[in-house]
């Protein structure tokens, strides 16, 4: 039978703690509403002793997301009299709170961080935890730097405070210097001794990454034994993060039968639950991050592009579906092999292309795409009008390239007063020019253009970064957009990022007109015809 294994999110408290992520009272509720909807077990809301902010916003996370039974709201104490007071006064308004305490127990930190025996911090974490017991029913109480912890010692703490009351214990690598099979076998031994003492109470882990194995230790931490994990969105947490929740839960999703482990947790509220704590925190999530990155669903090798339209099991092992994304993203570069590109023309009704009128288009598209980076739908278009053109074929399809927006020319003004743009956009045989002045550079660089284009779109997400070095180097634009519901994403690289920025949302302008053309491109006789 499949274990239950719980999931403590401590996004909250550990991720918050990454410099510049710091959120206010309002942006932790929202997290904390789209963490009860990932379904976690326990919300870890906070450190309340560290500031009146702080618990504030645990004691607001208690009352109105701890408001049910099936989801437990806790906070951080050092174990302390009044860090406990102010973890308990701020989360006893949830319907299951839970006291959480941390102490440390290797030498390095009973020694030289506190300055004490061994014996003198034993007794300071039973205290602490009879004292918590008289204010809650749950209490856990975690050993900080178990991983590195002598185990005797390590082991007669624990027996200690379970004999205390402690309902979880927590046994943290708190410097990420665990490796798989020795946590594993830490874990094994420890839970083997816990169940013998008291099999109610939960043996949980809270891994840090410092070298690369937070998950690997987290997942070595279950198949010994471990039932519960704590973990932060997108790995984020302390110098190089915690264990990633979304890489936790769908590596026991992926090989249950190896871990035979289960989750509560509703994993296609992943994506969102990802680009949440991104955008609140301002902390972008590396593209090649397994299951959360950018490029985590998304193929452009020929290679990979061609196995995955044979068979998508090839190379996915994941639906991205899993996770909140509507499908994989089969990505047209240069890269690309003429399986994904034939199969991107075909879903534009252009399927009964000859071999030969395939190849040329090719060729052009191998053009483009070593100039542009990456072709998108609207590009496809034109690059097969083009072809028409050159061969006289076909005059019935030219218009719908007409359709599309191409930006000619723009400027645009930064200033503290009236920051402005203006643009120049070509669309078929017109030219359109417009200008607006707005909050900053980029809005009225974009409401210049939304003047233009007549589409009624939200702009959801907007990011820049550097993709190359030097006075010449590339600065790449990502943003979503929203049409009637409907979300799209779009990219651009230019060496001025304003240029770019204005290229991205033309780029997803067109993909939004492809997507409406598409129903009327399908009721003509386009491919037949050639």
């Amino acid at each position: 039978m499949s274990r239950k294994i719980w999931v403590f999110d401590t996004t909250l408290r550990d991720g918050e703690q990454v410099p510049g992520a710091k959120l206010n009272l309002y942006e932790k509720l929202e997290v904390a509403h789209q963490l009860k909807k990932l379904q976690v077990d326990i919300i870890e809301a906070g450190f309340p002793a560290s500031s009146a902010g702080d618990f504030n916003a645990v004691k607001e996370i208690a009352m109105k997301v701890g408001n049910t039974d099936n989801i437990m709201i806790t906070a951080l104490a050092r174990a302390v009299k009044a860090d406990i007071d102010a973890v308990y006064n701020s989360v006893k308004y949830a319907e299951k709170p839970l006291i959480h305490m941390v102490l440390g127990t290797s030498d390095i930190h009973v020694e030289k961080k506190f300055g004490k025996s061994k014996n003198q911090i034993l007794d300071i974490g039973v205290e602490a935890v009879k004292y918590a017991k008289t204010l809650l029913p749950e209490v856990q109480y975690s050993t900080e730097d178990a991983s590195r912890s002598d185990f005797e010692y390590l082991w007669s703490t624990i027996k200690a405070v379970v004999k205390a009351g402690a309902t979880m214990i927590n046994v943290p690598d708190t410097v990420g210097f665990a490796v798989p099979e020795e946590f594993g076998e830490l874990i094994f031994k420890l839970n083997d001794r816990l169940k013998n003492l008291n099999d109610k109470v939960l043996l949980s882990v809270h891994c840090h990454n410092d070298l690369g194995m937070a998950t690997a230790n987290t997942l070595a931490a279950i198949k010994n034994g471990a039932d519960k994990v704590e973990c932060t969105i997108n790995g984020i947490g302390e110098r190089a993060g915690n264990a990633a929740l979304e890489e936790v839960v769908m590596a026991l999703n992926t090989r249950s039968p190896f871990f035979n482990a289960n989750t509560n947790i509703k994993t296609k509220e992943i994506m969102n639950t990802s680009k949440l704590v991104s955008s609140l925190m301002g902390l972008d999530v590396q593209v090649n991050k397994a299951i959360t990155g950018d490029n985590a669903f998304a193929h452009s090798s020929g290679i990979h592009q061609d196995g995955l339209l044979k068979s998508r099991d090839a190379y996915e092992i994941i639906s991205p579906t899993e996770v909140g994304l509507d499908d994989m993203e089969l990505v047209l570069t240069a890269r690309s092999g003429r399986h994904a590109v034939k199969n991107a023309l075909g879903k534009l009704a252009f399927n009964q292309l000859t071999d030969e009128q395939f190849e040329e288009i090719f060729a052009d598209f191998l053009v483009l795409a070593d100039a542009k980076k990456e072709v998108y739908n609207h590009d496809l278009y034109i690059i097969v009008e083009k072809y028409f053109k050159r061969h006289d074929m076909n005059e019935e399809i030219q218009h719908h390239s007409d359709n599309f927006y191409e930006l000619l020319d723009l400027q645009v003004i930064s200033n503290t007063i009236f920051p402005s743009a203006s643009v120049k956009i070509k669309k078929g045989d017109q030219i359109f020019k417009s200008s607006a002045e707005a909050s900053g550079p980029i809005d009225a660089l974009y409401s210049s253009i939304k003047e233009i284009i007549d589409i009624d779109i939200n702009l959801l997400e907007y990011k820049i970064s550097s993709v190359s070095r030097g006075k010449e180097a590339l600065g790449k634009v990502k943003l979503q957009v929203e049409y009637k519901g409907e979300k799209y994403v779009a990219k651009a690289t230019d060496t001025d990022v304003i240029k770019a920025s204005a290229l991205a949302y033309i780029n997803a302008v067109n993909s939004i007109i492809v997507d409406n053309l598409l129903p009327e491109i399908n009721k003509e006789p386009v491919a037949q015809s050639l």
